[in-house]
């Protein structure tokens, strides 16, 4: 259940290529029988659960769950897993990426049960959380290192790691400034040309953040029962162009010194643009950086932070608060198509490049 919620299954195919008929039975499995299927463990046979978190650039990848022929970020987990146990193993993503989405932290969960490879069939104590992510980046790092587990812990064979989640974050990067992208930078961010209005785009988070109807940011296709969603936060910082999302500590402050001075809600006038003078002072200057040296774009991060999201809401609203930055889209327009309730209303959806699944909060059991 992440920003692209278009699918109302989960797809947990299995890895063994001589059982086609098997692979399309469990391809398919709904999110009940899913659920059934992930709290029915027997814990007298010594399988353990194992919650962990992956790190990953979206760019090579055809989304995050399994798909049979296009490669994506479980289908080369469950690789990884496969080397590492002898034997395939299913991987459980709490949030669903599209192609080129990256996850500075995306939560799985998979089941192992340790075996003794002197004596077939003896069923030993479990890996240690550290052993199992240690082997896995092993076999991960071997190949395209475009995937990492970074944390493994131990939880019991009921918790899943996507019906668990009580809460996603998703960043978005975009870089304004006319100066072409930096090598560094290639699908990593939106580009966007034009000077972005900071606190125009402000603004209009206002008014998108809180519960509503979010048809007009639903893509089409979307197969969840209700529009009905509540927006925790929806944010734009400023910060400085190097890859850096800023914490709950920056963005209260920036929301701090935004909030002393105040804009109208309900009017067309023109929002002052950004009074940033050091980074206006950079995008503005004619005076040389010196040979050799690049101009630097100004980086705005747009968080988006919520129990659960619509197929593409995320990308749904950058597109809408970036048009507002630009000047193509004044505060009433926002509210317009936040009313219009269907997303025909709404403006160009924001490339997935610039899209980041940041954080994917539990209330995690002691161990």
């Amino acid at each position: 259940m992440t920003e692209n919620l278009k699918h109302s299954v989960d797809l947990e195919c299995s890895s063994d290529n001589n059982r086609p008929s098997k692979i399309s039975k469990i391809e398919y499995l709904s999110d009940v029988d899913e659920e059934k299927q992930g709290m029915s463990q027997n814990p007298s046979n010594r399988i353990q659960r194992y919650l962990f978190a992956i790190e990953y650039i979206g760019t090579r990848f055809s989304g995050s769950q399994k798909q049979l022929k296009d490669r994506t970020v479980v289908g080369v987990l469950e690789e990884a897993f496969s080397k590492f146990l002898g034997h395939p193993v299913p991987v459980s993503c709490s949030s669903r990426t599209d192609a080129g989405v990256h996850a500075l932290s995306n939560v799985c969960h998979v089941d192992i049960q340790r075996t003794s490879k002197r004596k077939p069939g003896e069923v030993l104590p479990p890996h240690e959380p550290a052993v199992v992510g240690r082997a896995v980046n092993h076999f991960l790092q071997k190949h395209d290192s475009d995937v990492m587990v970074i944390d493994v812990r131990c939880v019991p064979s009921d918790f899943h790691a996507r019906f668990k989640a009580q809460e996603r974050t998703y960043f978005y990067r975009l870089l304004s400034g006319p100066e072409p992208l930096s090598t560094f930078e290639k699908d990593r961010a939106w580009h966007v040309p034009e000077e972005l209005n900071l606190p125009a785009m402000q603004e209009a988070c206002k008014v998108l953040i809180g519960c509503h109807d979010f048809s007009s940011f639903r893509a089409a296709g979307c197969q969840a029962k209700s529009p009905i969603r509540t927006l925790d936060e929806l944010s734009v910082t400023e910060v400085i162009e190097s890859p850096y999302f800023p914490s709950v500590m920056d963005r209260e402050n920036h929301n701090k010194v935004s909030d002393l001075v105040s804009f109208p809600s309900n009017s067309e006038t023109d929002i002052p643009p950004s009074s940033s003078p050091s980074i206006d002072k950079v995008m503005t200057s004619s005076q040389s950086v010196g040979f050799g040296k690049r101009r630097r774009h100004r980086c705005l991060v747009v968080t988006a932070r919520a129990r659960a999201f619509l197929y593409h809401q995320v990308r749904l609203l950058v597109g809408v608060l970036k048009a507002v930055g630009t000047g193509n889209l004044t505060i009433p327009d926002v509210e317009r198509i936040l009313n219009a309730k269907t997303v025909t209303a709404a403006s160009p959806m924001a490339p997935a490049c610039g899209l980041y699944l940041g954080e994917v909060k539990y209330d995690l059991p002691n161990t």
